[in-house]
């Protein structure tokens, strides 16, 4: 499957292909919003396309892509099972909860758990 526009809860999202390459840069991330700006307002990545710099916040990498998103008022919603990196730190714990309280970013398991997000969002 390659990335694709999906409408979910009522809300545009281009879901991204969990085959698809691997985010490793501020490039890759601005690549995703390209893509977006064919009219999504949501960007659904699967958490194994990032590269695991995102989830060592030590390397600032998860905050310069959760910046872009902001930036170009676009939602970024990571999807998928990151417990082994959230076991590993306390800090990467906190940032998921604190972004899950928000609008902006959201940490999801799935794509249910998105589809739940978004209808209450409405």
């Amino acid at each position: 499957m390659a990335d694709e526009l999906s409408e979910r809860a009522g809300v545009t999202v281009l879901l991204c292909d969990p085959a698809g390459p691997p985010i490793a840069t501020e490039a890759d991330a601005l690549e995703l919003i390209g893509a977006a700006f064919a009219g999504a307002t949501v960007v659904a990545v699967p958490a194994a396309r990032f590269d695991p710099s995102f989830f060592t916040l030590g390397t600032r990498f998860a905050g310069e892509v959760m910046q872009k998103f902001v930036n170009y008022r676009l939602r970024l919603v990571v999807v998928g099972d990151i417990s082994a990196h959230l076991a590993e730190s306390g800090a990467l714990r906190a940032l998921v909860a604190e972004s899950n309280r928000h609008d902006q970013v959201w940490f999801v398991p799935d794509l249910a758990a998105l589809d739940v997000r978004l209808a209450a969002a409405r």
